[in-house]
């Protein structure tokens, strides 16, 4: 007996109404598990893989890649019951060096329940958890069998694989996040190569272009680190090119030699034009700017990267930025507040929320440190680290950039002296901070080369007057040109 079960588009949080489908990671046919990662969807704020809260064979892709549909649209239908059972393992042997499929490996383990709580587990009334949004089953919670040795060690492969693609080098002072440095990693050994899976190791906007040039993004050369094919490699292969193991330069005209090209507003993209519309129209900037002498601050930046208890984390002068942030904030909290128009009330925040905006392939987004007025330096670092990994990787969730109290924004990375940023929605503050170079300076009436950078500060007048926003910013680059000073703090 089976039955044919359909998933639906689940809200992933933040009340989001519909996404974009990026890349299904099964087809028909194949067998899922319950919990099995069924595909990769873009929201408005982020990429999102989902999980099948059923197990069985599928049998429709409902929705194609690059489409968008709205929450509770179906995406997939899987064959549950005994008809959806997964087929047995061929008694053939497998050919050298390929890598068998999870549905020709015997699992050593028996199905064993599921921890209460947990997608497929009980929940209480006896019944069983599933994904947010969807209506609990009555089927018996049963965990997936364990992976047998053959296919972790596959696994195992793959994820390295996927770690060596993304992975960066140190980057030298003063360039301050690290989302901004080009992947360093060594060449792929040739047995790694034989290993890794059919599917091409690509970015989401790299697939979508492959997907609307008509091209096979699995029959492409790669040329970048790690095995990754770049858009350099879609677009040679469109211009009828052959793709060279090393780096290829981007086209500046496209292959029909269309003068102009559509890119379709959705995803981040929609959602950061629609902030900053909101935020411009309505909340009044103020932007003041200030230069500072912040040699003292790289002298310092350099002696904590000689610390033990600092020698496995990134130290960059936005460290000590975020740091003198949190530490202004106490005495200006109006740069910490939120204007409250419903009920006619400025909200002052008793804690800071720090976002960092973060420019990654996906577009700008602003992910934030939940508490970071009441970090510690190391624990600080340690936060800011893996902001910017998830952020890089394009895994930043809904929650992680909602809250926010107060941003920063690096433009110095860009080589960028300093800028009038727009605030977050819902902020009263945020400072761009300018890129540091050597500049002469007077310092004891001689010119000096210095570390100098500018700090531009915008801020809402309806919250923050000028008096208020000037001193918060003379704090800021205080601490910045003597950091000493945080003792006074």
């Amino acid at each position: 007996m089976s039955d044919t079960q359909q998933f639906k588009l689940p809200d992933v949080g933040e009340g989001l109404t519909e996404a974009e489908i990026v890349s299904w990671k099964v087809k028909p046919g194949d067998s899922v598990k319950v919990n099995d990662i069924v595909v990769e969807i873009e929201t408005a704020k982020s990429l999102v893989e989902l999980p099948c809260p059923f197990g069985g064979t599928v049998a429709e892709l409902m929705v194609p890649e690059g489409e968008t549909v709205a929450v509770g649209t179906p995406i997939i239908s899987v064959t549950t019951g005994a008809d959806g059972a997964a087929a047995p393992a061929p008694s053939e042997p497998a050919a050298a060096g390929a890598v068998p499929e999870a549905s020709e490996i015997a699992s050593p383990v028996e199905d064993e329940a599921v921890e209460p709580g947990l997608i497929g587990g009980p929940a209480p009334g006896g019944r069983t958890s599933v994904l947010v949004g969807y209506g609990p089953r009555t089927t018996e919670a049963k965990r997936r069998p364990r992976k047998s040795a053959a296919e972790s060690v596959s696994s195992s492969t793959v994820r390295q694989d996927v770690h060596a693609a993304f992975s960066t080098g140190p980057t030298q002072a003063p360039e301050v996040p690290a989302e901004e440095a080009e992947p360093a990693t060594p060449a792929v050994p040739a047995a790694k190569a034989a290993a890794r899976p059919v599917r091409a190791l690509a970015k989401p906007p790299v697939r979508k272009l492959a997907k609307d040039l008509g091209v096979d993004i699995n029959t492409i050369e790669p040329s970048g680190p790690g095995g990754v094919v770049t858009r350099a490699d879609v677009e040679a292969v469109a211009n009828g090119a052959a793709v060279a193991p090393a780096a290829v330069a981007p086209s500046v005209m496209p292959a029909d030699g269309a003068q102009e090209t559509r890119i379709p507003v959705k995803g981040v993209r929609k959602m950061t034009a629609q902030a900053m519309v909101s935020s411009a129209f309505t909340a009044p900037h103020v932007t003041e700017w200030v230069t500072v002498d912040v040699s003292r601050t790289m002298r310092l930046v350099r002696r904590l990267k000689l610390e033990p208890e600092f020698r496995d984390v990134k130290v960059s002068p936005l460290l000590v930025i975020a740091k003198a942030v949190c530490l202004a904030v106490r005495r200006t909290p109006e740069v910490n507040a939120t204007w409250d128009e419903a009920a006619g009330e400025i909200v002052l925040k008793h804690y800071v929320n720090l976002g960092i905006a973060a420019a990654t392939p996906r577009g700008l987004v602003v992910p934030n440190v939940k508490g970071a007025d009441r970090m510690s330096l190391r624990e600080l670092a340690d936060a800011l680290g893996e902001l910017v990994a998830t952020a890089r990787s394009g895994k930043t969730q809904p929650a992680e950039m909602s809250g926010g109290t107060f941003t920063i924004t690096n433009v110095g990375v860009f080589g960028v002296d300093a800028g009038t940023p727009i605030l977050n929605p819902g902020e009263t503050g945020i400072l761009a901070v300018g890129t540091i170079r050597k500049q002469p300076w007077v310092v004891g009436n001689r010119i000096r080369p210095r570390d100098v950078t500018t700090l531009a500060l915008s801020f809402d007048h309806r919250v923050v007057d000028g008096q208020q926003g000037s001193r918060f910013l003379a704090d800021v680059a205080a601490l910045l040109e003597d950091p000493a000073k945080s003792l006074l703090y």
